[in-house]
């Protein structure tokens, strides 16, 4: 594995070895989500985002989600990676500056396990051998890549901090909740419904 800033196409591209510390270890869901970076960086001409100018959305949370901020930028915490609960190996980036996007999926042909040579060797050790294996095949092997008209999402905005008049922690005001006159958080809220 190299430890330099990799070169695909013109782009710069952070090292596999990298992304490893990053994650804490080399599994084939880090390699898939680091392969699928890769490729969506090629397809918009992108580089890492700085700021907000790419836009990660991602339809699970595994492994793969690490390669995705690690290779290109999109975090949480800078509002430029959205995930969706939906479970699927699904993700749509959009570079904002040119306004193109893709949404790359992982074939349902492709099996990592198909990639397996030994079922009886120790599991962190298959799983290694099997994020390697991933990193050799060939792209249109695993994904299918469909550039796609984006729903450009509103760029991250910050709110203002208000105190929830139960536990005294501050809350965004954005996700206050109004209850009995007072502005209380989420977890303090007690929830009404009827069963509808």
């Amino acid at each position: 594995m190299k430890s330099s800033i990799e070169s695909v196409n013109n782009l710069q591209i952070r090292p596999l070895s990298d992304a490893i510390k990053f994650h804490g270890h080399l599994c084939p869901g880090l390699t898939m989500g680091y392969r699928v970076s890769q490729r969506a960086m090629q397809e918009l001409c992108s580089g890492r985002a700085e700021d907000e100018e790419l836009v990660a959305i991602v339809e699970n949370d595994s492994c793969a989600v690490d390669g995705v901020q690690y290779v290109t930028g999109c975090t949480l915490g800078k509002g430029n990676l959205i995930f969706r609960d939906l479970g699927k190996h699904v993700y749509t980036f959009i570079n904002r500056q040119t306004g193109k996007a893709v949404r790359i999926s992982i074939r349902s042909d492709f099996d990592t396990n198909t990639l397996v040579s030994s079922p009886s060797e120790d599991k962190m050790e298959q799983k290694r051998r099997v994020a390697m294996k991933v990193m050799e095949v060939p792209d249109d092997l695993i994904f299918t890549v469909t550039e796609v008209e984006p729903e450009v999402p509103e760029k991250a905005r910050i709110f203002r901090s208000v105190i929830c008049a139960r536990c005294g922690e501050k809350v965004s005001e954005s996700r206050a909740r109004l209850q009995d006159g007072e502005i209380v958080c989420i977890p303090c809220y007690d929830h009404y419904s009827r069963g509808w």
